[in-house]
C-alpha cells in the first residue's frame, strides 16, 4: 500500500513545502550561478524514469562550458567553478529536482535518474533499478554515493526496490541529511562527477 499509494502522496506534500523552505536558497544560488555562468544558471537533461519512460531533470549548472582548442569540453574538474562546487558539495543542486517529485517524475527516494545511453548496457538485474520512481536520494547515495563503483550502486539501487518502506525512506532521508553535512561521497577519487559507466564486466 506504501509503495503504490501513499509514497506518491508524501512525495507530493513533502516537496511542495521543502521546495517553499528552500525557495530563498533556490533564488540567491540562481543569480549566483547566472553571473558564474555567463547567464546560463539551469541545467536540463532527458533520464530514462519509472518503468524507463523518459522525463526531463531539472537541476542547477554547477559546471561552465569551457573547451580546448580542438573545441572539445574541458574536464568536469576543470570547468566545475567554485560556486558550482560549493552547491554541489551540500547537494544545493539538487533542489530543483522537488519540480519533478511535484510533478510525478520522481521520488524523494529512490534510485538517482541517470543517462539515457546506460538503457542498454545494463545487466537483467540491473534493469530492475527502473521499477521504482528514481529519487533525489537513495540507498546508494547514503551509502558512498560517487565513492561506490558502478556495480556497488547498481546492487544497492535493486536492494532497495525489493525492500522498499515508509521506514526504509525514513532513514535514507535521516542518512542524506548527516551526508550532506559531512559532505560524504560527494565525488569519486580524482574526479569531479562519477566517471562514465561502460557496462558490468562478465
Amino acid at each position: 500500500m506504501y509503495k503504490c499509494l501513499f509514497k506518491r502522496i508524501l512525495d507530493f506534500i513533502a516537496a511542495l513545502v521543502l521546495l517553499l523552505i528552500f525557495s530563498p536558497i533556490i533564488i540567491i544560488c540562481f543569480i549566483l550561478l547566472l553571473v558564474v555562468n555567463k547567464g546560463d544558471a539551469l541545467f536540463f537533461q532527458v533520464r530514462p524514469g519509472f518503468q524507463s519512460v523518459p522525463f526531463t531533470i531539472f537541476k542547477f549548472k554547477t559546471m561552465h562550458d569551457g573547451k580546448d582548442v580542438n573545441g572539445n569540453l574541458l574536464p568536469d574538474e576543470v570547468r566545475l567553478t567554485q560556486i558550482g562546487k560549493f552547491v554541489r558539495g551540500l547537494s544545493i543542486d539538487e533542489l530543483l529536482q522537488l519540480i519533478n517529485v511535484i510533478k510525478g517524475d520522481m521520488s524523494l527516494v529512490g534510485p538517482r535518474p541517470l543517462l539515457t545511453q546506460y538503457l542498454t548496457r545494463y545487466t537483467p538485474e540491473q534493469t530492475r533499478r527502473h521499477n521504482v520512481r528514481p529519487g533525489i536520494t537513495g540507498w546508494a547515495q547514503v551509502n558512498g554515493r560517487n565513492a561506490l563503483s558502478w556495480e556497488e550502486k547498481f546492487k544497492l539501487d535493486v536492494e532497495y526496490v525489493e525492500k522498499v518502506s515508509f521506514s526504509l525512506d525514513l532513514k535514507i532521508l535521516w542518512m542524506t541529511f548527516l551526508n550532506v553535512i559531512q559532505r560524504k561521497g560527494i565525488s569519486a577519487d580524482g574526479h569531479a562527477t562519477m566517471e562514465e559507466f561502460r557496462g558490468s564486466e562478465g
